[in-house]
C-alpha cells in the first residue's frame, strides 16, 4: 500500500539541516517537558485506515475453564470482599488487563452447594449465560429468576442482585458485562447490599416473566419505554423453538434464515423493538450439519460460547477448533466465517449497540460487499 512518501504528487521534502535537527529535538523535548504529542508521530497509531485492535482473536475452552473454576470453589470463599467467585477471561493482546476485549468482559463463574452471592449493584450491565446445570436462582432487585441450561438472564445496571443454590451440586455459567467501557469513560458506581439475597424462595418462574412473556401481548401497565429489557429471564425452551421453527420454514421453501442453514435470533427490549441492553446486544445462532457462514467484517468485539455441537471459527486465516462450552473472541473487523462439522448452536453477544449509537457501525461481507 502507498504511503505518503510514495505519492509522486505530493512534494519531496529535503530532510532538516543539521541545525534545524537540532531545534527539532530540543523541540520535541519541549513538547514531553509540557505533557505534549504532536500528533505527525502518532497518526499511524490513531487514525488507521481500518481498524487495528490489540485484542486478538482467541479461545478459552471449555475444558480447561470449568476444573479451574471448580479448584477455585475449594480454594476462594464467597462473600463480602470476594463477592463473587468470578474469574474473567483477559485477552492476550491487552497487556494483562482483565477484559475479552476494549469495551466487554466475560468470566466463568461458580457457586457451590447451598452457597449465597451477597447482594449488590454497580453502574455496569451485566447478564448470565447457563451452558449447563441448573439449581441456582438469581435475585435481581427482589425478583428471584430460575437459572437453567440455555436461559440467558439479564442484570441491568444499578439493579441490586445476588445468587443462591439451593442444591448439593455446584453450578458454573457465564458473565458478561461492559466493564472496560465503564471503566475507561470513568461512570461507574457500586454499592453493596444486604449480606444474602432479599428473596430466599425458588419459583419456577419469576414475576418478570409472568408479566412480560406471554407471546404478542403487552402489558397495559408497562406501555412506558424502558432503557433495558425489564425480562429477567429468556427461557431456553422459547429460543429453542424460535431457531427450530425457522430451520423448518426454510425446508418449506418460506423466507426464515438469515442464510442457507444458518437461524438466528436477538434477545430484544418488548418496550421498544431494541437491544436488551443500551451497551450490549445478544443473539442466539444455530447452523445445520456442514453450513458455513459468509466470511464478515464488522465493527465491534462478539463473543461467542458453544452451547452444543462443534466446529470451527476462521478468524482472520487461524482455524479455531470448537465444542460444547467453549468461547471464541473476534476482535473489531476481524474476519469471521463459520463452519458447522455438526448442527451447532452459539450464544453470541457483543458491544453493537454502543457502535451503532455513534454512527461508527460498518459490515463487509466477502463477495457481497465491494
Amino acid at each position: 500500500m502507498m504511503n505518503d512518501h510514495d505519492d509522486p504528487n505530493l512534494p519531496v521534502v529535503p530532510p532538516p539541516s543539521p541545525e534545524e535537527a537540532a531545534r527539532l529535538e530540543r523541540l520535541y523535548a519541549r513538547f514531553s517537558d509540557n505533557h505534549m504529542i504532536p500528533l505527525w508521530t502518532e497518526i499511524g497509531d490513531l487514525m488507521p485506515e481500518v481498524p487495528k485492535p490489540q485484542a486478538i482473536p482467541y479461545t478459552w475452552r471449555w475444558k480447561d475453564l470449568l476444573p479451574l473454576a471448580e479448584e477455585a470453589g475449594e480454594l476462594v470463599p464467597v462473600g463480602r470482599g470476594g463477592e463473587r467467585r468470578a474469574i474473567s477471561l483477559a485477552n492476550p493482546g491487552l497487556d494483562g488487563r482483565p477484559y475479552i476485549s476494549p469495551t466487554l468482559w466475560c468470566a466463568i463463574q461458580y457457586l457451590g452447594p447451598h452457597e449465597v452471592a451477597p447482594e449488590h449493584r454497580h453502574s455496569q450491565n451485566a447478564f448470565r449465560f447457563v451452558v449447563e446445570g441448573e439449581g441456582v436462582w438469581t435475585v435481581v432487585n427482589g425478583d428471584p429468576v430460575r437459572m437453567s441450561r440455555g436461559d440467558f438472564l439479564l442484570t441491568p445496571g444499578w439493579n441490586f442482585h445476588g445468587h443462591h443454590n439451593e442444591t448439593d451440586q455446584p453450578m458454573a455459567w457465564i458473565d458478561g458485562l461492559d466493564i472496560p467501557f465503564v471503566h475507561y469513560s470513568d461512570t461507574s458506581f457500586f454499592e453493596f447490599g444486604i449480606d444474602r439475597v432479599t428473596d430466599e424462595s425458588t419459583p419456577d418462574i419469576s414475576r418478570s416473566e409472568r408479566l412480560w412473556c406471554n407471546p404478542g401481548l403487552r402489558p397495559l401497565s408497562g406501555l412506558g419505554t424502558t432503557v433495558n429489557s425489564p425480562i429477567g429471564a429468556y427461557r431456553w425452551e422459547h429460543t429453542d423453538r424460535a431457531l427450530t421453527e425457522q430451520l423448518r420454514l426454510e425446508d418449506e421453501g418460506f423466507p426464515a434464515t438469515v442464510e442457507q442453514g444458518h437461524a438466528a435470533i436477538r434477545y430484544m427490549n418488548p418496550t421498544d423493538g431494541g437491544d436488551v441492553m443500551p451497551t450490549i446486544r445478544a443473539e442466539f445462532h444455530r447452523l445445520r450439519e456442514g453450513t458455513a457462514t459468509a466470511t464478515t467484517r464488522q465493527v465491534g468485539s462478539d463473543v461467542y460460547q458453544v452451547f452444543e455441537g462443534c466446529g470451527r471459527f476462521v478468524i482472520d486465516d487461524t482455524v479455531h477448533e470448537v465444542e460444547k462450552g467453549d468461547v471464541v473472541v473476534a476482535p473489531s473487523w476481524s474476519a469471521v466465517r463459520i463452519e458447522a462439522e455438526t448442527s451447532l448452536d452459539l450464544f453470541a453477544f457483543s458491544d453493537r449497540p454502543i457502535v451503532e449509537k455513534l454512527n461508527f457501525a460498518r459490515t463487509h461481507i466477502e463477495g457481497v460487499n465491494p
